[in-house]
């Protein structure tokens, strides 16, 4: 499944100063494919930030939660997220 700009990660803690902000995402995705590249078509425009953590859950099948970080952001474009932590 693609991302859904109408399914948008929620920012919970917003940055403060130089510090990273932390964003919570729902989706049926393995978090393989919410690592790919760009999978986050709208990510500038939301204010995702490298250094920025998300924590991603998978809604179905096996249900579980991985925390990102946010690798690169394009000007005006996606944001790619790299997994920082798998258990």
């Amino acid at each position: 499944m693609a991302y859904a700009t109408t399914n948008p990660p929620k920012l919970m803690i917003p940055r403060m100063g130089a510090g990273t902000a932390l964003w919570a995402y729902t989706s049926t995705d393995v978090h393989t494919t919410v690592a790919g590249a760009d999978y986050f078509s709208n990510g500038d425009a939301l204010g995702m930030e490298v250094g920025d953590v998300i924590l991603v859950s998978k809604s179905s099948a096996t249900i579980g939660t991985t925390v990102h970080y946010v690798s690169v952001v394009t000007a005006g474009g996606a944001a790619t997220v790299a997994a920082a932590i798998l258990a």
